[in-house]
């Protein structure tokens, strides 16, 4: 018996499919010819392909009867019309991040500015002289297009920008394996244990100074290293003294580290360059909102190190990138090494950082979006949750506004928090996972948090011109 209703439930199957249209069948409707000479032969046909693998689906599950298969075909112009009109289902999508982490890895960390964007727009539309002098019409180096910029941004005199170097690579990691391959391949590095730490991803120091060729001489204990204990370390086969920014943790209590000062005036005495992982690119200080104790860019720079790295969309508030700054001879060596090609970066992301770097030449770095979100008010977000949930009337959520914490995120300032204001969102029939899930799947895409059984959408990170939105995801649920 159980064998006679398979066979049934396939013949039936089969009649439906047999009932389907080709696409050939659908293209020569009048509304599909409009849509061929609106989008073109292949867009259409792609599309309408597309449609009839979503009917056979539901066919072959089981969910259509044979009069449902009629209304489904019917629907089939209209689906390829809205198909074509919504344009590509790309991979990587703008989302709302509402999460309250300002530098969200996952997400994309540092928004660019407007003035970023207008100039990737208009380097990427047309060719640009990337590799070219306009004054000699010569070949000439990339790094030109960040080199100047970085200089003048750190405070190098004009006088002594020749002493010194700017290497532009795709990321901070790439950039510190860069230089260790290219200073201290089969020879020694002499770094705090206290500073071999893992970063995003899992990549771990010890791993990048391996892969590099680079021999690790580890000095200290995890909690207290002297400046001592680096020039007891120090001998014919060292190559640099390296100091790591601690990125996303911090050591307290009986801890001890040598300052910056301490380990330049030690790298002269001994005669070997000191190499600073820097990591956040910070350019000026934050103290005033709340985020001290970071290392500055500019400080390191001019207490004297030798060769920094930083990234340049962290604190920066940039581009995804690695920028390598220090003496000209130390740069003059990293250009020759022939792995620079396979970390370079290209024309856009060069224009992005030119342009974030104009911010902060021409004082205006307080209105990039990194530092605006950084900055806003604690009134001021409050004000804009408790708009978006008086402007909610659903029996289904459940909205109230709520003090929480936001935090800098992006392996910085990991002690750092933030006063903001978030809506705490629950329903009547979803969980928490749920509210969640139907936030970040529908249209706006909007990620946030939980927290107590119930979703948080903390505003810091949101602009105001998307308070709109956020109110259009709430009313959908």
């Amino acid at each position: 018996m159980v064998a006679n209703r398979r066979q049934e439930t396939e013949q039936a199957h089969e009649e439906l499919y047999r009932r389907l249209p080709s696409v050939n069948e659908v293209l020569l409707a009048a509304q599909m010819q409009e849509l061929v000479g609106a989008h073109g032969h292949q867009r259409t046909v792609a599309a309408v392909r597309e449609s009839l693998a979503e009917v056979r689906a539901k066919v072959a599950a089981g969910e259509l009867s044979s009069k449902e298969l009629e209304l489904e075909i019917g629907l089939i112009g209209g689906r390829v019309g809205e198909m074509l009109r919504r344009g590509p289902e790309y991979s990587l999508r703008p989302v709302v991040n509402a999460t309250g982490v300002v530098l969200h890895t996952n997400l994309g960390r540092a928004p660019l500015s407007e003035a970023a964007l207008a100039h990737v727009v208009e380097v990427a539309r047309d060719y640009c002289n990337l590799e070219f002098d306009l004054e000699t019409g010569e070949r000439s180096r990339r790094d030109v297009h960040g080199e100047r910029l970085v200089l003048r941004v750190l405070g190098v005199p004009d006088e002594e920008v020749s002493r010194w170097g700017v290497v532009v690579v795709n990321n901070c990691a790439a950039a510190t394996f860069l230089a260790l391959d290219a200073l201290a391949e089969k020879r020694e590095v002499v770094v705090s244990r206290g500073e071999l730490v893992e970063i995003g991803g899992g990549f771990r120091i010890p791993e990048i100074l391996e892969k590099s060729g680079a021999v690790l001489r580890e000095v200290g204990t995890t909690n207290r290293t002297r400046a001592a204990d680096y020039e007891h370390a120090v001998n014919e086969q060292t190559a640099l003294l390296l100091r790591v920014h601690q990125s996303n943790f911090s050591i307290e209590g009986f801890a001890e580290r040598p300052t910056l000062a301490e380990l330049v005036e030690l790298a002269k005495t001994v005669g070997v360059p000191l190499f600073e992982d820097q990591g956040t690119g910070l350019m000026r200080r934050l103290d005033e909102i709340g985020i001290a104790d970071q290392p500055i860019l500019r400080d390191s720079i001019a207490a004297g190190v030798d060769l920094v790295a930083a990234s340049g969309d962290k604190l920066l508030g940039g581009p995804q990138c690695g920028l390598l700054v220090g003496r000209a001879d130390l740069i003059a060596r990293i250009r020759k090494n022939p792995l620079l090609r396979a970390f370079r970066v290209d024309k856009l992301t060069y224009a992005a950082l030119e342009a974030t770097l104009f911010k902060y030449v021409n004082g205006s770095a307080a209105g990039l979006p990194l530092m605006r979100m950084l900055g806003i008010p604690t009134e001021e977000i409050e004000g804009r949750c408790r708009g978006i949930v008086e402007s909610i009337n659903s029996p289904a959520v459940t909205l109230a506004v709520i003090p929480v914490e936001s935090v800098v995120g992006g392996g910085t300032a990991p002690s750092a928090r933030l006063k903001s204001f978030a809506i705490s969102v629950r329903h009547g029939q979803l969980g928490a996972d749920g509210v969640l899930k139907k936030l970040r799947t529908g249209e706006p895409l909007v990620i946030g948090r939980i927290a107590d059984d119930a979703v948080l959408l903390d505003l810091r990170t949101v602009p105001a011109h998307m308070d709109e939105t956020i109110a259009r995801a709430l009313e959908r649920l």
